[in-house]
Protein backbone atom coordinates (compact mmCIF):
# COMPACT_ATOMS: atom_id res chain seq x y z
CA UNK A 1 0.00 0.00 0.00
CA UNK A 2 1.31 3.44 -0.92
CA UNK A 3 1.97 6.02 1.75
CA UNK A 4 -0.94 8.53 1.55
CA UNK A 5 1.40 11.44 0.85
CA UNK A 6 3.13 9.49 -1.89
CA UNK A 7 -0.24 8.54 -3.37
CA UNK A 8 -1.34 12.20 -3.50
CA UNK A 9 1.97 13.22 -5.05
CA UNK A 10 1.73 10.54 -7.75
CA UNK A 11 -1.87 11.45 -8.54
CA UNK A 12 -0.79 15.01 -9.25
CA UNK A 13 2.17 13.79 -11.25
CA UNK A 14 -0.06 11.59 -13.41
CA UNK A 15 -2.39 14.53 -14.11
CA UNK A 16 0.54 16.75 -15.11
CA UNK A 17 1.93 14.04 -17.39
CA UNK A 18 -1.37 13.70 -19.24
CA UNK A 19 -1.48 17.44 -19.84
CA UNK A 20 2.05 17.87 -21.21
CA UNK A 21 3.92 16.79 -24.32
CA UNK A 22 7.06 14.67 -24.18
CA UNK A 23 9.81 17.12 -23.12
CA UNK A 24 13.34 17.28 -24.47
CA UNK A 25 16.40 16.72 -22.31
CA UNK A 26 17.05 20.39 -21.59
CA UNK A 27 13.44 20.81 -20.45
CA UNK A 28 13.65 17.71 -18.26
CA UNK A 29 16.77 19.05 -16.59
CA UNK A 30 15.26 22.46 -15.92
CA UNK A 31 12.09 20.90 -14.52
CA UNK A 32 14.07 18.53 -12.27
CA UNK A 33 16.02 21.43 -10.76
CA UNK A 34 13.01 23.75 -10.54
CA UNK A 35 10.97 21.17 -8.62
CA UNK A 36 13.49 20.97 -5.78
CA UNK A 37 12.16 23.80 -3.55
CA UNK A 38 8.57 22.52 -3.61
CA UNK A 39 9.51 18.86 -3.24
CA UNK A 40 11.85 19.53 -0.35
CA UNK A 41 10.28 22.47 1.44
CA UNK A 42 12.19 25.00 3.57
CA UNK A 43 15.93 24.39 3.93
CA UNK A 44 18.16 25.83 6.66
CA UNK A 45 20.68 28.62 6.34
CA UNK A 46 24.28 27.72 7.12
CA UNK A 47 27.39 29.56 8.25
CA UNK A 48 29.05 29.03 4.88
CA UNK A 49 28.08 27.74 1.42
CA UNK A 50 30.83 28.05 -1.17
CA UNK A 51 31.40 26.77 -4.71
CA UNK A 52 34.87 25.41 -5.49
CA UNK A 53 36.80 23.75 -8.29
CA UNK A 54 37.89 20.28 -7.14
CA UNK A 55 40.64 19.61 -9.66
CA UNK A 56 38.27 20.31 -12.52
CA UNK A 57 35.05 19.06 -10.90
CA UNK A 58 32.53 21.63 -9.56
CA UNK A 59 31.72 21.14 -5.88
CA UNK A 60 29.65 23.06 -3.35
CA UNK A 61 30.83 22.96 0.26
CA UNK A 62 28.27 23.41 3.03
CA UNK A 63 29.74 24.17 6.46
CA UNK A 64 27.61 24.31 9.61
CA UNK A 65 29.01 25.90 12.77
CA UNK A 66 31.74 23.65 14.11
CA UNK A 67 31.73 21.37 11.07
CA UNK A 68 35.19 22.14 9.75
CA UNK A 69 37.02 18.83 10.27
CA UNK A 70 34.72 16.12 8.86
CA UNK A 71 32.56 15.94 5.74
CA UNK A 72 30.05 13.89 3.80
CA UNK A 73 30.85 13.83 0.08
CA UNK A 74 27.39 13.82 -1.53
CA UNK A 75 26.64 12.57 -5.06
CA UNK A 76 23.24 13.54 -6.44
CA UNK A 77 20.71 11.32 -8.14
CA UNK A 78 18.96 11.83 -11.47
CA UNK A 79 19.89 8.77 -13.51
CA UNK A 80 23.38 10.13 -14.32
CA UNK A 81 21.47 12.47 -16.68
CA UNK A 82 19.47 14.91 -14.53
CA UNK A 83 20.25 16.86 -11.40
CA UNK A 84 23.23 18.79 -10.13
CA UNK A 85 24.33 21.13 -7.39
CA UNK A 86 21.02 23.03 -7.45
CA UNK A 87 18.61 20.07 -7.53
CA UNK A 88 20.02 18.71 -4.27
CA UNK A 89 20.91 21.99 -2.59
CA UNK A 90 18.08 21.82 -0.01
CA UNK A 91 18.93 18.20 0.82
CA UNK A 92 22.64 18.97 1.29
CA UNK A 93 21.88 22.02 3.44
CA UNK A 94 19.67 19.90 5.67
CA UNK A 95 22.18 17.08 6.03
CA UNK A 96 24.91 19.56 6.96
CA UNK A 97 22.72 21.34 9.50
CA UNK A 98 21.37 18.19 11.15
CA UNK A 99 24.64 16.26 11.18
CA UNK A 100 26.86 19.14 12.26
CA UNK A 101 29.31 18.00 9.58
CA UNK A 102 30.31 19.65 6.32
CA UNK A 103 28.80 18.38 3.08
CA UNK A 104 30.74 18.44 -0.20
CA UNK A 105 28.21 18.20 -3.06
CA UNK A 106 29.66 17.05 -6.37
CA UNK A 107 28.61 18.36 -9.79
CA UNK A 108 29.87 15.42 -11.85
CA UNK A 109 29.59 15.29 -15.64
CA UNK A 110 26.29 13.94 -16.89
CA UNK A 111 25.22 11.56 -19.63
CA UNK A 112 24.60 11.37 -22.52
CA UNK A 113 27.10 14.14 -23.26
CA UNK A 114 29.61 12.39 -20.99
CA UNK A 115 29.00 8.67 -20.75
CA UNK A 116 30.43 6.04 -18.43
CA UNK A 117 32.94 6.24 -16.84
CA UNK A 118 33.07 10.08 -16.81
CA UNK A 119 30.80 10.43 -13.75
CA UNK A 120 32.79 7.78 -11.88
CA UNK A 121 36.04 9.60 -12.59
CA UNK A 122 34.57 12.91 -11.41
CA UNK A 123 33.18 11.37 -8.22
CA UNK A 124 36.59 9.89 -7.41
CA UNK A 125 38.42 13.13 -8.24
CA UNK A 126 36.12 15.12 -5.95
CA UNK A 127 36.50 12.56 -3.17
CA UNK A 128 40.30 12.75 -3.33
CA UNK A 129 40.07 16.57 -3.28
CA UNK A 130 37.93 16.39 -0.14
CA UNK A 131 40.28 13.82 1.40
CA UNK A 132 43.07 16.41 1.28
CA UNK A 133 40.96 18.99 3.13
CA UNK A 134 39.08 17.08 5.82
CA UNK A 135 40.24 14.78 8.60
CA UNK A 136 37.32 12.34 8.24
CA UNK A 137 35.06 11.53 5.31
CA UNK A 138 31.84 9.72 4.55
CA UNK A 139 30.32 9.35 1.10
CA UNK A 140 26.68 9.15 0.14
CA UNK A 141 24.15 9.63 -2.59
CA UNK A 142 20.72 8.76 -3.91
CA UNK A 143 19.90 6.54 -6.91
CA UNK A 144 22.64 7.20 -9.50
CA UNK A 145 24.48 8.99 -6.70
CA UNK A 146 24.19 5.82 -4.63
CA UNK A 147 25.85 3.94 -7.49
CA UNK A 148 28.68 6.49 -7.60
CA UNK A 149 29.05 6.36 -3.82
CA UNK A 150 29.50 2.59 -3.96
CA UNK A 151 32.24 2.99 -6.57
CA UNK A 152 33.99 5.63 -4.46
CA UNK A 153 33.83 3.34 -1.42
CA UNK A 154 35.49 0.53 -3.34
CA UNK A 155 38.12 2.81 -4.82
CA UNK A 156 38.90 4.30 -1.41
CA UNK A 157 39.54 0.81 -0.05
CA UNK A 158 41.80 -0.05 -2.98
CA UNK A 159 43.71 3.23 -2.61
CA UNK A 160 44.09 2.87 1.15
CA UNK A 161 42.10 6.04 1.89
CA UNK A 162 40.08 6.04 5.10
CA UNK A 163 36.29 6.20 4.72
CA UNK A 164 33.98 6.17 7.73
CA UNK A 165 30.62 5.41 6.07
CA UNK A 166 28.86 4.93 2.75
CA UNK A 167 25.21 6.03 2.54
CA UNK A 168 23.41 4.38 -0.37
CA UNK A 169 19.84 5.58 -0.88
CA UNK A 170 17.94 3.32 -3.33
CA UNK A 171 21.19 2.81 -5.26
CA UNK A 172 21.62 1.52 -8.80
CA UNK A 173 24.01 -1.40 -8.35
CA UNK A 174 23.41 -3.77 -11.28
CA UNK A 175 23.05 -3.14 -15.01
CA UNK A 176 20.27 -5.01 -16.78
CA UNK A 177 17.05 -4.21 -14.88
CA UNK A 178 16.31 -7.90 -14.35
CA UNK A 179 15.46 -8.10 -10.65
CA UNK A 180 11.89 -9.00 -9.60
CA UNK A 181 11.12 -5.43 -8.53
CA UNK A 182 11.65 -4.36 -12.15
CA UNK A 183 8.93 -6.77 -13.24
CA UNK A 184 6.72 -5.47 -10.43
CA UNK A 185 6.94 -1.79 -11.39
CA UNK A 186 6.86 -1.76 -15.18
CA UNK A 187 4.45 1.18 -15.61
CA UNK A 188 2.71 3.93 -13.71
CA UNK A 189 3.20 7.49 -12.52
CA UNK A 190 5.93 6.38 -10.11
CA UNK A 191 9.46 5.79 -11.39
CA UNK A 192 9.29 2.60 -13.46
CA UNK A 193 11.37 0.09 -15.40
CA UNK A 194 11.25 1.72 -18.83
CA UNK A 195 12.59 4.95 -17.35
CA UNK A 196 15.47 3.17 -15.67
CA UNK A 197 16.31 1.34 -18.89
CA UNK A 198 16.40 4.71 -20.65
CA UNK A 199 18.79 6.13 -18.05
CA UNK A 200 21.10 3.14 -18.42
CA UNK A 201 21.09 3.63 -22.21
CA UNK A 202 22.17 7.24 -21.76
CA UNK A 203 24.86 6.34 -19.24
CA UNK A 204 26.43 3.22 -20.77
CA UNK A 205 26.93 3.06 -24.54
CA UNK A 206 29.01 -0.15 -24.41
CA UNK A 207 27.07 -2.97 -22.68
CA UNK A 208 30.19 -5.16 -22.81
CA UNK A 209 31.45 -3.05 -19.89
CA UNK A 210 28.37 -3.67 -17.73
CA UNK A 211 30.21 -6.22 -15.59
CA UNK A 212 32.89 -3.77 -14.49
CA UNK A 213 32.52 -2.99 -10.76
CA UNK A 214 32.59 0.75 -11.52
CA UNK A 215 29.45 0.18 -13.61
CA UNK A 216 27.72 -2.58 -11.61
CA UNK A 217 29.02 -2.58 -8.02
CA UNK A 218 27.01 -5.71 -7.25
CA UNK A 219 29.12 -7.65 -9.74
CA UNK A 220 32.39 -6.81 -8.01
CA UNK A 221 34.54 -9.83 -7.14
CA UNK A 222 35.58 -8.62 -3.67
CA UNK A 223 33.47 -6.44 -1.39
CA UNK A 224 35.44 -7.19 1.76
CA UNK A 225 37.04 -4.36 3.67
CA UNK A 226 34.66 -1.69 2.41
CA UNK A 227 33.41 1.10 4.65
CA UNK A 228 30.34 0.43 6.81
CA UNK A 229 27.15 1.00 4.84
CA UNK A 230 23.74 2.51 5.47
CA UNK A 231 21.44 1.30 2.69
CA UNK A 232 17.94 2.71 2.19
CA UNK A 233 15.36 1.25 -0.17
CA UNK A 234 11.73 2.04 -1.02
CA UNK A 235 9.00 -0.58 -1.38
CA UNK A 236 7.52 0.88 -4.58
CA UNK A 237 10.71 1.17 -6.57
CA UNK A 238 12.14 -0.94 -9.41
CA UNK A 239 15.63 -0.46 -7.87
CA UNK A 240 14.53 -1.97 -4.55
CA UNK A 241 15.84 -5.50 -5.03
CA UNK A 242 19.26 -4.64 -6.43
CA UNK A 243 19.82 -2.20 -3.56
CA UNK A 244 18.92 -4.85 -1.00
CA UNK A 245 20.99 -7.44 -2.85
CA UNK A 246 23.98 -5.15 -2.53
CA UNK A 247 23.37 -4.70 1.19
CA UNK A 248 23.30 -8.48 1.66
CA UNK A 249 26.40 -8.94 -0.50
CA UNK A 250 28.25 -6.41 1.64
CA UNK A 251 27.16 -8.21 4.81
CA UNK A 252 28.27 -11.56 3.43
CA UNK A 253 31.67 -9.98 2.72
CA UNK A 254 31.96 -8.95 6.38
CA UNK A 255 31.04 -5.27 5.94
CA UNK A 256 28.93 -3.71 8.73
CA UNK A 257 25.58 -2.88 7.11
CA UNK A 258 22.35 -1.25 8.21
CA UNK A 259 19.49 -1.77 5.75
CA UNK A 260 16.14 -0.02 5.96
CA UNK A 261 13.30 -0.73 3.54
CA UNK A 262 10.61 1.97 3.68
CA UNK A 263 7.25 0.39 2.99
CA UNK A 264 4.79 2.59 1.13
CA UNK A 265 7.45 4.94 -0.21
CA UNK A 266 8.66 5.56 -3.76
CA UNK A 267 11.95 6.10 -5.55
CA UNK A 268 13.36 9.57 -4.89
CA UNK A 269 11.60 10.13 -1.57
CA UNK A 270 14.71 11.47 0.19
CA UNK A 271 14.41 14.79 -1.66
CA UNK A 272 10.63 15.01 -1.10
CA UNK A 273 9.95 15.90 2.55
CA UNK A 274 7.91 18.88 1.34
CA UNK A 275 5.32 16.50 -0.13
CA UNK A 276 6.02 13.20 1.70
CA UNK A 277 6.18 13.85 5.43
CA UNK A 278 7.89 10.56 6.34
CA UNK A 279 10.95 11.54 4.31
CA UNK A 280 11.91 14.11 6.94
CA UNK A 281 12.54 11.44 9.57
CA UNK A 282 14.71 9.51 7.11
CA UNK A 283 16.82 12.62 6.53
CA UNK A 284 17.35 12.85 10.28
CA UNK A 285 18.32 9.17 10.38
CA UNK A 286 20.92 9.76 7.64
CA UNK A 287 22.24 12.90 9.34
CA UNK A 288 22.54 11.07 12.66
CA UNK A 289 24.39 8.19 10.98
CA UNK A 290 26.82 10.64 9.38
CA UNK A 291 27.38 12.48 12.64
CA UNK A 292 27.95 9.20 14.48
CA UNK A 293 30.32 7.79 11.85
CA UNK A 294 32.35 10.99 11.75
CA UNK A 295 32.60 11.40 15.52
CA UNK A 296 36.20 11.28 16.80
CA UNK A 297 37.28 7.77 17.70
CA UNK A 298 34.16 6.15 16.24
CA UNK A 299 34.39 2.40 15.45
CA UNK A 300 32.24 0.40 13.03
CA UNK A 301 28.84 -0.86 14.16
CA UNK A 302 27.64 -4.46 13.67
CA UNK A 303 25.35 -5.36 10.79
CA UNK A 304 21.61 -4.85 11.18
CA UNK A 305 20.36 -6.10 7.82
CA UNK A 306 16.64 -6.82 7.78
CA UNK A 307 15.31 -10.35 8.00
CA UNK A 308 13.27 -10.36 4.79
CA UNK A 309 13.38 -13.63 2.80
CA UNK A 310 16.49 -13.60 0.61
CA UNK A 311 17.38 -13.64 -2.17
CA UNK A 312 14.40 -12.73 -4.36
CA UNK A 313 14.03 -14.76 -7.52
CA UNK A 314 15.53 -13.06 -10.54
Amino acid sequence: MLDPDAERYLAGLAETSRASAEPDLATLRRAYDAAAPELFGPAPNLDSVEDHDADGVPVRVYRPAGGERAALVYLHGGGWVLGGLDSHDPLCRTLAARSGRAVVAVGYRRAPEHRYPAAVHDAWTAFRWAHERFDQLAVGGDSAGGHLSATVARRSRDAGLTLALQVLAYPATDYGCEWPSYRQYTTGPAFHTAEMRWFWEQFLDDPSRAGEPDCSPLRGDDLSGLAPALVLTAEHDPLRDEGEAYAHALQEAGVPVTLHRYDGLIHGFLRMPGVIARADAVLTLVADAVADALAPGRTASPSTVGADPWPPRR
